[in-house]
Order: structure tokens, then C-alpha cells, then sequence
């Protein structure tokens, strides 16, 4: 499993609007300077995200974007599972269900299903707001 670019983006595009939340609109060339973002990618990323909910758009002069929900309703897992579609290690464990032939006698199947669920739990475990205290603490502190 790897992450894309798209998936590390928008967690620096959310936790960005949610650091800079001040109750309206956060502007998207505002993100892209402070982050170093092309701002035509962080547009498809931030309408991907729209679309799916995890944040609304206002237009206008004071338009941009901001948070639908507090930043610990908002799940790492369900940001990079929306970026990334399926973070399964192997093929047969992306869909539904396991269609692989082998299944039933592959002798690496337990490993792969128990990497899986490590991964879900690690990133579903960590909130939009974890990651906003982890930058408030590095900037506090200063690089390790």
C-alpha cells in the first residue's frame, strides 16, 4: 500500500482549513500558498471532497471552503479511503468480497487480512483533530 499524492494533499487541505477556521470560508490560494500546493490540484481535491460532504464551498470574495463537521468527526481512514478507494494491500481483499480462486487454501491470506485491519484501525483511530494538535505541538516546539 502507498499513498498517493492526492490522499497526502488532502490531509494537508483539511487539516489547513481546519487550522484556519474562523468561522467563514478559507481560500483555497491561501492553502495552496501556505502548503505549496498547485492550486488546479488542490481545486480537484477540494471538489472531490465537497462532493462527498467533508466540506462545503462558498463562493464570492469571501468564498473558499470550511468543514461540514468538527474536526474529530472527521476520521484519517475516511479521508484516505475517499482519495485512495480501497487501501487493501493485495487485489483480492479491495472489494466486497474475495473473488480469488485460491482463497479457500492461499496460505498468505491471513497475513494479508490481518495487515488490512491493521491499517483500518490505525488510520480510522486518528481524528482530522489529532492531526491539527500535532501541528500546533510542532510549531510550539519546533522541529524533533
Amino acid at each position: 500500500m502507498k499513498v498517493s499524492t492526492k490522499g497526502r494533499y488532502a490531509l494537508r487541505l483539511m487539516t489547513d482549513i481546519a487550522a484556519h477556521d474562523n468561522g467563514g470560508y478559507v481560500s483555497l490560494k491561501e492553502v495552496a500558498n501556505r502548503q505549496n500546493i498547485s492550486m488546479k490540484y488542490l481545486e480537484q481535491i477540494a471538489g472531490l471532497l465537497a462532493r462527498a460532504g467533508l466540506l462545503a464551498s462558498g463562493r464570492g470574495a469571501q468564498g473558499g471552503y470550511r468543514l461540514t463537521r468538527r474536526p474529530e468527526e472527521y476520521s484519517v481512514g475516511s479521508i484516505l479511503r475517499l482519495t485512495e478507494g480501497t487501501l487493501a494491500p493485495v487485489a483480492c481483499l479491495a472489494g466486497e468480497e474475495n473473488r480469488c480462486d485460491r482463497c479457500g487454501e492461499c496460505p498468505t491470506l491471513d497475513f494479508w487480512s490481518g495487515l488490512y485491519a491493521a491499517v483500518n484501525q490505525y488510520i480510522d483511530h486518528y481524528t482530522l483533530a489529532d492531526l491539527l494538535e500535532e501541528q500546533m505541538r510542532k510549531q510550539t516546539e519546533g522541529p524533533a
